[in-house]
């Protein structure tokens, strides 16, 4: 039985959480995640964190918000006057809001905060900044 190395193509069942123990996500509910080791498909730490399992291994890994999603941007998140926003949107805290660019590209952002005057959206990874921590298990090396 092989080890997992760069370039394989690999089958693996995780479950990630936060440091105080809260599941961001899962793959157990549905098929194994499929990607290429070292393939640029998926954060950096968890490509590391593949490498070197057999099939069948089970581990866990913590990563590193800089080898996650990178640290949190006060730059990214901006305040900004309710009267510049749609008319029918009623923004709630949590909501996901695309935003176009004057490029012409689209951005994700979180509704954080909301005042009668101003709604505060953040376009950082929500995960941003958090260090994560996986339960790995390699189902397959395809």
């Amino acid at each position: 039985m092989g080890q997992a190395q760069s370039g394989d193509r690999v089958r693996v069942h995780y479950t990630g959480r936060l440091a105080n123990g809260t599941m961001f996500d899962t793959s157990m509910e549905h098929e194994p995640l499929e990607f290429t080791v070292g393939g640029g498909e998926l954060i950096p730490g968890f490509d590391q964190a593949v490498l070197g399992m057999t099939a069948g291994e089970s581990k866990t890994a913590t990563i590193p918000a800089d080898q996650a999603y990178g640290p949190h941007h006060a730059e990214r998140v901006i305040n900004v006057e309710r009267h510049h926003l749609p008319s029918d949107l009623q923004p709630e805290l949590g909501q996901r809001l695309q935003m176009t660019r004057p490029d012409g590209t689209t951005l994700t952002v979180v509704v954080t905060t909301i005042t009668e005057t101003h709604v505060t959206l953040d376009a950082n990874h929500p995960l941003a900044g958090q260090d994560l921590i996986f339960d790995l298990m390699l189902v397959e090396i395809l």
